[in-house]
Formats: C-alpha cells, sequence, structure tokens
C-alpha cells in the first residue's frame, strides 16, 4: 500500500483511540491561534501530526512528556529572510535557529542568485534538504535589482520556470524593480504571469511607494510588502489588499513603529519577518521568537503576537498544515519557559524533539560540498590609487550619500567637502569618507565612487563583498592606502569582510561561498564576526550601530534617496545617476 495512505490510515485511527499515538505532550497550556485562547489540554502526535488536542487525558501513547502547565505554541514561521546575511548555509543557519523556535523559514536567496545564477539557486535548494527545519523559497525576481548595476547573472521568466516545479519553492520573491513593474515591462510581467498561472504567491517590495504606486503593483498581482517603516504606510498596504510583513532585523528595525496599524479587526493581515540578520544577533536573540516577546513589551496581547507569527504566515504563504496546534496540523511545536521573553524549554519537529535549553539535540552530518564556481566568485583587478580618485573640476560642492544608522535608507546630503589638486580628500574631522564599488563577478573594469557621511571612522578602511543586491566589491575609507590593501584581501580570500588600519589587516572573516557565506561552523564564524566588531572599535571607539550591515545597503539601487553602484553615484527617487560633484 502506498506509505502516504498507510500513515494516513494510522492518523485517523489514532484520532478515534484505536491505535496508540506515538507521543503525548500532557498538561500544556495549548495556545489556540484561530480563537486567541488558552486551553489546558494534552497535545497528541501520530506520524508527525496533531491528531488530537485533548482535554480530558484520554489518550496514551508509547512516549509521553509532562508540560506541567507551560504555555505551548506552534513552531515559529519567519515569513521573509535572506540566509545569505546569516553569512551560514541554509542546513548550518537551521541549527542555530530551530533552538530558538522558529520551526520553518520563507527564504529568498537572491543574494547568491545575483553571484552565480541559478547554480547559486539549485544549491541553496540541495543544501536545504540536509536542514533540521523546513525551508521554503521564493524565486528571485530581480537579478540584478535595476539595469543600472552589474550583478553576477541576469535571471529572465525561462531560467526561474524550471524552479516552479519544485516542491520547496513556493512563488515569486520580492519584486523590487518598481519601474519595471510600474512602465508594464514585459519581461517582470512574464516573471509574475508564470508565477500566478501556477497558484504561487508573488512578494513585493514597496520602499517608498506612493499609495498609487501600490495601486499598480496591486494590479500587477503582488500579494505581500515587507518594506513599510510607518504605521500609515502599513494601513495603506492593508487597505489594498496586501498582507505586511512587521521586519526587525539588524539593519532595519520597524516592529515598533508599525505595531500602531495592527488592530483586532486587521491583525490577520500581518506576519513577521527577519529579512536581513547577522550571525551573532541570531545565535543570541533567535529572530521570530524576539519579534514576538518586542511585539509583547509594546503592549500587543500575547497570544495576538503569536498568532502573526505562525496562523498569519502559513496563511499568507499557504502552508496549510502549518502555523496552529489543531488537529490536522503538523506537530511543529514549543514548550515555553517564559511567556512574556517567548524563551523556549523544549521545540519540536514533527513531533520529535530536536532542540532543549538552547541546544539542537542531534546535528545532522554537514554537508561540505559547494561547487567550484560558487567558491571562486571573486574577481577584482589590480588598482592603484588613481583608480579610486573623484575628480572635482568647478569647486567643492558635493552630493553626499548620508546615512541613517540601522536603517537601510539613505539621504541625499549636498555638501562642501575637502579638495586638493582637483580630487577629493576624506575628511575624519568632518567625517566625509570615500567610498567605491568595484564590480567583481565579469572583470568589466566597472568602479563606482562616492563620498559618504555618518560612519564615523577616524582611520583605516572597512571592505566587504556583502553587497546588496549586486554584491560587488564595497570598500569604505578614509585614505586609499587601506582601502586598497582592504579591496587586495578580499580577492586573496575569496570575499568576506576585512577592517584595515595603518598599512595593516586587523581582522578579516572569509566568506568564500558565493563571497557571502562561510563553509565554517557557527561557532567558529561567531568568533569572527566578535573579533572583526572588536577591531571596528579601533577605527571608531564610539561606534553604536551595525556598521557592517549598514554599509552592505549602501549600494542598493531600489532604497531610497540615493546609492552607489559600480556604474556610479544613483538617484533612486528620480531613478537616474548623478555626478559626484554638484553642477
Amino acid at each position: 500500500m502506498n506509505p502516504q495512505i498507510t500513515s494516513r490510515q494510522r492518523r485517523i485511527l489514532c484520532s478515534q483511540k484505536k491505535v496508540k499515538a506515538d507521543f503525548i505532550l500532557r498538561n500544556a497550556q495549548v495556545a489556540d491561534v484561530f480563537n486567541l485562547q488558552w486551553r489546558m489540554a494534552d497535545v497528541v502526535v501520530s506520524e508527525e501530526y496533531i491528531v488530537a488536542i485533548d482535554p480530558d487525558g484520554q489518550f496514551e501513547a508509547e512516549h509521553e512528556e509532562d508540560a506541567q502547565g507551560r504555555y505551548v505554541i506552534p513552531g515559529l514561521i519567519d515569513g521573509h529572510i535572506h540566509i545569505e546575511s546569516s553569512m551560514l548555509t541554509p542546513s548550518e543557519f537551521s541549527c542555530i535557529l530551530l533552538p530558538h523556535g522558529i520551526t520553518t523559514v520563507i527564504t529568498d536567496p537572491h543574494e547568491i542568485a545575483n553571484v552565480s545564477g541559478v547554480n547559486g539557486i539549485q544549491y541553496m535548494l540541495d543544501n536545504a534538504k540536509n536542514a533540521a527545519m523546513d525551508i521554503h523559497v521564493m524565486l528571485p525576481s530581480s537579478v540584478p535589482s535595476t539595469s543600472f548595476e552589474n550583478s553576477g547573472a541576469v535571471l529572465e521568466a525561462k531560467n526561474l520556470a524550471p524552479f516552479l516545479t519544485h516542491p520547496d519553492v513556493l512563488g515569486l520573491a520580492e519584486v523590487m524593480d518598481f519601474p519595471a513593474v510600474l512602465e508594464a515591462n514585459e519581461k517582470m510581467l512574464a516573471k509574475i504571469e508564470q508565477t500566478e498561472s501556477t497558484k504561487r504567491i508573488i512578494d513585493g517590495h514597496g520602499a517608498g511607494l506612493s499609495p498609487q504606486q501600490i495601486r499598480g503593483y496591486r494590479a500587477a498581482g503582488i500579494q505581500t510588502d515587507h518594506e513599510c517603516v510607518t504605521a500609515d504606510e502599513a494601513r495603506n498596504r492593508v487597505k489594498q489588499g496586501m498582507y505586511v510583513l512587521i521586519r526587525e532585523g539588524s539593519a532595519a528595525k520597524n516592529l515598533r513603529a508599525l505595531l500602531p496599524a495592527v488592530t483586532p479587526t486587521n491583525a490577520h493581515r500581518f506576519l513577521f519577518c527577519t529579512d536581513d540578520k547577522h550571525l551573532d544577533e541570531l545565535m543570541q536573540e533567535g529572530s521570530i521568537n524576539y519579534d514576538i516577546a518586542l511585539a509583547i513589551e509594546e503592549g500587543m496581547e500575547p497570544l495576538q503576537a503569536i498568532q502573526l507569527a505562525t496562523l498569519n504566515a502559513a496563511n499568507c504563504y499557504q502552508l496549510l498544515h502549518k502555523g496552529a496546534l489543531a488537529e490536522g496540523f503538523i506537530a511543529d511545536f514549543i514548550l515555553l519557559e517564559d511567556l512574556n521573553s517567548c524563551e523556549p524549554k523544549t521545540v519540536w519537529k514533527n513531533g520529535k524533539k530536536v532542540a532543549e535549553h538552547g541546544q539542537i539535540l542531534q546535528k545532522k552530518q554537514r554537508e561540505n560540498y559547494v561547487p567550484t564556481a560558487i567558491l571562486q566568485s571573486v574577481n577584482i583587478p589590480a588598482l592603484t590609487e588613481s583608480d579610486l580618485a573623484i575628480p572635482f573640476i568647478k569647486g567643492s560642492k558635493a552630493n553626499v550619500i548620508e546615512i541613517q544608522p540601522n536603517q537601510i535608507m539613505t539621504t541625499k546630503l549636498i555638501a562642501d567637502v575637502t579638495v586638493e589638486d582637483g580630487v577629493f580628500i576624506p575628511s575624519v574631522e568632518n567625517d566625509m569618507l570615500k567610498l567605491a564599488v568595484i564590480e567583481r563577478h565579469h572583470q568589466l573594469g566597472n568602479i563606482g565612487l562616492g563620498i559618504t557621511h555618518g560612519f564615523g571612522l577616524r582611520k583605516g578602511a572597512v571592505a566587504t563583498t556583502v553587497a546588496h543586491d549586486s554584491h560587488n566589491a564595497l570598500v569604505l575609507g578614509t585614505n586609499d592606502e587601506d582601502m586598497l590593501l582592504a579591496v587586495e584581501a578580499l580577492q586573496n580570500m575569496q570575499g568576506g569582510y576585512v577592517v584595515v588600519a595603518e598599512g595593516q589587516i586587523l581582522s578579516a572573516l572569509p566568506l568564500p561561498v558565493a563571497g557571502l557565506m562561510t563553509d565554517q561552523p557557527a561557532p567558529i564564524a561567531k568568533k569572527q564576526l566578535y573579533e572583526l566588531h572588536e577591531a571596528l572599535l579601533q577605527l571608531n571607539p564610539d561606534l553604536d550601530f551595525h556598521l557592517f550591515l549598514t554599509l552592505s545597503f549602501i549600494s542598493l539601487p531600489v532604497i531610497p534617496d540615493i546609492k552607489l553602484t559600480d556604474t556610479g553615484l544613483f538617484d533612486v527617487v528620480n531613478f537616474k545617476h548623478i555626478a559626484v560633484e554638484v553642477e
């Protein structure tokens, strides 16, 4: 007989108490996320599914545990995350988040796709098979994110089509090329149409878009947005029929600002997501469990916050058997040590205990295979100081990228800068630093140059190949010599992060997997990251924000107001290149 039918038969018979259950968690305060109530009951599991929430203790099982009246909630779901931003491969990533109660994530592998195209997507799907959690994929919609930069690949509808038959693919990821949507570009609409024809989800990316522009997104069939930064934006998205993903990551922290938009009548249209969060914060805080705790701290009713993190996310992404503790749902659930902190004591996945007291119980053997092309993705040419020169012809007034610490948006600042012999000179005193984006995929020789304000480096340089979304080499510095040394280090270690001062490499974190992820276990990578942050304090002793994550979004030309790509300074508001020198 078909094993699926046999499994279903056992579940049915167990639900009728004709055969023993596999497992029962007794005496639990069970979260009913449909009615927002707590129910004292036993959670009865057979064949990886919940077959009963039993208030009367009528079932028997092969194995039992006693919850002793503690709270039990469904496994948590992250509605949108880029696993690459954790710097870990999918299988390693799952090992650090499962102990925090996150049993399912929906990931967009557009970071690695921008470097390695379809090979990158396939690598993420293959590696995710070894993950302890469920990892679902949304196919990258915008590779490159715009036509104003150069990435490692270009993905059209025909490149994505074969993946739509993969069981772990849920739809089309954040559509960020808003001009292509609003101008009804045929290539973009082909991606949307083929996704919708397979009845899959289409994610949006409406950063800074007006209600009228969102109307165009809805007309295109786009269903979600995770880029809201104000409560009014969130209300507008919901009014127009979208799901709003409340984001709380390392750089973009929007939860507190968006919570006022959530009411008992519209809460079913909200869910939580991480988007981008670094390894150290994931290991220390978790992700969606942290969002629940923060929402409760801000005054949201606990069951409401849990509903956003579970049922709402499952409904949004059509995960029909996830997100609730009820008959017929997959047995993913968490026993909480404390409700307000949402700190898990024990985690069950598919009815099996997988983590306890913050530790994963049985780790799968690490999958070390990475295709050679993905390991050799950094191709930076040898550079000289003249390559980094920013010429000024008429004066000293410049278009400057002003950062917003721990945010991914920037401001266009027009300011006087130091100019000597017709070229820009960085000024530590005025916090006017030099920035370069160097094309690293095809040796095109492109170098975009700009000036930044707000990073506060007092010496040295920092560089990385984590530069959203095309992931070219990105270097920020107070002087050309240290900048050149930092870029050379990136080439030698095939990507990662590096901190340089006074001609010395202070710290480096190699990320050889597409220049985005480490091939090391999480504890080793965490130690390297800690050393990297310590080295940053030598460059800015007063640093109080996530410098590298803020820096990594300075090259993303779909987030207002002004960015830098390998093709030059880019005005996102007017969607055109501009000169560094103000004309």
